[in-house]
């Protein structure tokens, strides 16, 4: 029986992975090329360098942001009832304080969180325990109650911004509400904080305009995957007439994308920032590759914020 040594058993699976993986989705061949490829796994590599910032209200963010989603146990995973209890048991408090201490050791500088409890919580701890100094963007979190309250206390805990959660804003304007929206930008202005809008639809934000609501930033989706989001294209023509800072989310589709051509997509279609839900052992990749991309160039229609 001829034997096969682990060079030569490499050599072959990756043969069979090149020829046979062409129509499996991206999740598949991703997975199976793990299987037959564990070369990176344990790599320790110098942090990220220079990642490059913008303008937003007085300050200046990083373009790459790290989001909450998957801290907080509300990460997207389709229909896996699992889901929430994964991510929860997962981000201890250890293992939220370590990734946004990674975020801040590869150049990151700014973080975007839900506006709740346990979260403002842990930021208290990461700010006057360990030192950190991520800028924090909240979103509003509608158990809480009214958001304008809600951005009070967001304020009270070291955040910069607020913006009105997607799905509220989302909804408002379904109702014929969007003079609500209005009310929680200009409440939000008021406690201090720079006041967004976000939104996963495009008639949200072009109702948002021509009530003339006037927000400081957009947290607007954005993805080649249709994930809870308009169709890029339409997104990019009516972003480009928009002077605003506009931060890009779900710009991986939820895990439906691989992170260089999402992150790529979403900038050439006008986001100024992206922000991502990140685990520890994405955050030096993640950041590199948008670090990469924006020393090489990006071209785009809009105008950088």
């Amino acid at each position: 029986m001829k034997r096969i040594n682990r060079r030569g058993l490499l050599k072959t699976s990756l043969g069979i992975s090149g020829a046979l993986l062409g129509g499996l989705p991206y999740e598949h061949r991703a997975l199976l090329a793990q299987l037959v490829d564990r070369s990176e796994y344990g790599k320790v590599k110098e942090p990220v360098k220079g990642l490059q910032r913008g303008k937003f209200g007085k300050y200046e963010i990083s373009r790459l942001i790290i989001g909450g989603n998957l801290i907080s146990g509300s990460a997207h995973g389709g229909e896996l009832l699992y889901q929430s209890a994964l991510m929860t048991h997962y981000f201890t408090t250890e293992k939220i304080l370590e990734t946004w201490t990674l975020a801040e050791q590869n150049a990151i500088n700014t973080t975007l969180m839900r506006a709740d409890p346990h979260i403002m919580e842990h930021y208290r701890q990461f700010t006057r325990e360990r030192g950190g100094k991520l800028h924090s963007i909240a979103q509003s979190a509608p158990e809480q109650g009214d958001p304008v309250d809600n951005a009070k206390r967001a304020r009270d805990n070291g955040a910069i911004a607020m913006y009105l959660h997607g799905g509220v804003s989302d909804d408002l304007v379904k109702a014929g509400k969007v003079e609500e929206i209005g009310r929680v930008v200009a409440g939000i202005r008021q406690t201090g904080l720079i006041a967004g809008i976000g939104a996963h639809l495009l008639p949200t934000v072009q109702a948002c305009e021509r009530a003339k609501l006037d927000p400081d930033f957009y947290m607007f989706t954005v993805n080649r995957v249709n994930y809870y989001a308009s169709p890029a294209a339409d997104v990019a023509a009516f972003m480009k007439t928009i002077k605003k800072p506009w931060i890009g989310f779900k710009v991986l589709g939820a895990g439906r994308d691989k992170p260089p051509d999402g992150f790529l997509h979403a900038f050439e279609k006008g986001a100024d920032f992206i922000a991502v839900g990140m685990f520890d052992w994405q955050v030096r990749d993640d950041t590199a590759h948008v670090q990469a991309m924006l020393a090489k160039g990006i071209e785009r229609d809009r105008l950088w914020s």
